[in-house]
């Protein structure tokens, strides 16, 4: 017998192997108990849209303040919808077009690498993007 239990391992050495791993999203246990889970999901879901909002690049911020380009806050909303979608279609380097003014978007860091009004003196040609999202 003592040889049989060195020999495998028991159902719950595997368990506790295996299933008893902390959630990275769960530290603490206690702070889930005593919350119904719609407010558990609100709480995850939240996360995940702090997580998806797009940052502008150092010179996308450039090139806003140099084309006196001034987002409000609903059309920062409706960009970030559109990296979502671009994101959805598995595209990687995005135009998106809202409101006469096209973005340059790394779709898989959420961020803004450069903006332009339809109307520059730049020209209208995009270059190594792999979609296009219009809002």
């Amino acid at each position: 017998m003592d040889r049989l239990n060195n020999s495998f391992i028991s159902i719950e050495q595997v368990k506790d192997a295996y299933f008893n791993k902390k959630n990275e999203s769960a530290k603490n246990p206690g702070e889930l108990q005593g919350k119904d889970f719609k407010s558990i999901l609100g709480s995850v879901r939240d996360k995940n849209v702090l997580d998806s909002r797009v940052t502008f690049s150092k010179h996308a911020n450039e090139r806003l303040e140099s084309r006196n380009i001034n987002l409000s806050d609903a059309q920062i909303d409706r960009l970030n919808r559109g990296v979502m979608q671009a994101k959805e279609k598995s595209i990687n380097e995005s135009l998106v077009m809202m409101d006469n003014i096209a973005f340059i978007v790394n779709v898989k860091n959420n961020t803004v690498i450069t903006a332009m009004e339809q109307e520059t003196e730049d020209g209208n040609v995009f270059t190594n993007i792999d979609g296009a999202v219009i809002v």
